[in-house]
């Protein structure tokens, strides 16, 4: 064995424990940033998918407040906008539920109102809108019988259409 083998040797020795922990440490921050990306995308897609309803929303809210009278309904208007992330979540947990849906159908004329949208500013400005989502019950003629103003759960939206019931007690 040589000199020039035994410094070879010797450095090869001790490169090489300080290399494995410079590997592994990258390997760990290379999985958390993988990691952390998809559970990131996975939470966006989450959070800004919709899907479908068996709603029958009214086109607009004159629309809906003429087919309220005739029909002798009352009406439920949904101030929404596209940003509104608990919108989506209403949207995704109370609104595409099947049972929400058969009752809204059946008992109730549903519209939504963009708040960004300036043909509804009358309507926004009716009802003193100032953030969103916001679910109010009304009569046929448009009067607010229950109000709630932010995300609400498919029970809270349930009990908010039977407080809102007029009382046959005559």
């Amino acid at each position: 064995m040589t000199t020039d083998d035994s410094v070879s040797n010797a450095s090869s020795l001790t490169a090489a424990p300080t290399s494995a922990p410079r590997k592994r440490f990258f390997h760990f921050w290379r999985c958390f940033w993988l990691a952390f990306l998809v559970i990131s995308l996975g939470y966006a897609w989450y959070c800004f998918y919709v899907p479908t309803n068996r709603v029958a929303w009214a086109d607009d809210f004159d629309t809906a407040q003429q087919q309220a009278v005739a029909e002798g309904k009352p009406m439920v208007l949904f101030f929404t906008s596209q940003w509104c992330v608990p919108c989506r979540t209403m949207k995704r947990n109370v609104w595409a539920d099947d049972q929400v849906s058969a009752v809204v159908n059946e008992s109730l004329i549903p519209v939504t109102i963009d708040v960004h949208d300036p043909q509804a500013a009358a309507t926004i400005d009716q009802y003193r809108v100032k953030a969103t989502p916001v679910t109010v019950v009304t009569d046929s003629q448009g009067n607010p019988l229950q109000w709630k103003q932010g995300g609400i759960s498919k029970a809270d939206f349930l009990e908010l259409l039977v407080a809102a019931k007029p009382s046959t007690d005559s």
